[in-house]
């Protein structure tokens, strides 16, 4: 099988207005080498693929990034532990800071929330992993805090996650963010589907949290993962499929 394949012009760029320094993008599952359940840029280790196709993907990822730049890879756990040192070992958290052109951070999702943050004039950056328990666990606020800097001093932009019209939740995930911060209440419609469970908003509840904090230039979520087969969906697929690769970096 050939090392290289064409990437572009398949990832997705994000729509806000970083610095120019800053380097972003969302890879689609839409081109690459995996098969079957995974096809075709999966970039996830731990789902069962073929170990030499997500090695030729990952390839390809520092390849799209350049300068040989390291890429991070997390152990997520759905926390809200964040990583803010250069470590081959593949810690155990589920956000990333970079402070320098050393190392680009990385965190691979098939539903929860992807978010960027970087400040206004580009000397920090940072990918955060948010499934609704890292959300409810503070995933955004130890971020926020691990940026070093004023929130108002950031921006966010929300990749591609399910979206509230796909995702159906239980009373005890509803009632984990409205019994800490009752405006969450606009983040939950009742479900049409089954009596006492809930369609819950993400993007919503990740935009309240970020401007709780002050954080107010937020742009992105407008995705989701679920509806389009460009995506890679655990719901949709049964937890049968691949990761995309959300990555971030200082050039």
């Amino acid at each position: 099988m050939s090392d290289t394949f064409d990437l572009r012009p398949t990832p997705i760029l994000p729509d806000w207005p970083a610095p120019e320094n800053v380097g972003a993008f969302v890879t689609t599952r839409e081109t690459g080498p995996s098969q079957g359940a995974f096809a075709a840029f999966n970039a996830a280790d731990h789902v069962g693929d073929n170990p030499d196709h997500v090695a030729l993907c990952r390839r390809q990822l520092e390849k799209e990034v350049g300068d040989d730049r390291p890429l991070l890879w997390l152990d997520q756990v759905h926390g809200a532990r964040v990583q803010q040192a250069y470590s081959d070992a593949r810690p155990e958290a589920d956000a990333a800071v970079a402070m320098s052109r050393d190392y680009a951070c990385v965190v691979l999702t098939a539903d929860c929330l992807p978010i960027f943050l970087c400040d206004r004039h580009g000397t920090r950056v940072a990918a955060i992993h948010a499934g609704w328990r890292g959300l409810a666990g503070g995933v955004i606020e130890a971020t926020v805090g691990a940026m070093g800097l004023p929130p108002e001093a950031l921006m966010a932009w929300l990749g591609p996650a399910i979206s509230n019209a796909q995702f159906e939740v239980g009373p005890e995930v509803q009632q984990a963010f409205v019994g800490v911060h009752p405006e969450a209440e606009a983040a939950f419609d009742p479900s049409p589907y089954r009596l006492g469970h809930y369609m819950a908003d993400l993007y919503k509840l990740a935009r309240l949290r970020l401007e709780r904090l002050g954080v107010s230039h937020i742009s992105g979520g407008h995705f989701c993962t679920a509806c389009e087969s460009r995506f890679y969906s655990h719901r949709r697929d049964d937890g049968k499929t691949g990761r995309m690769a959300s990555v971030i970096w200082l050039r």
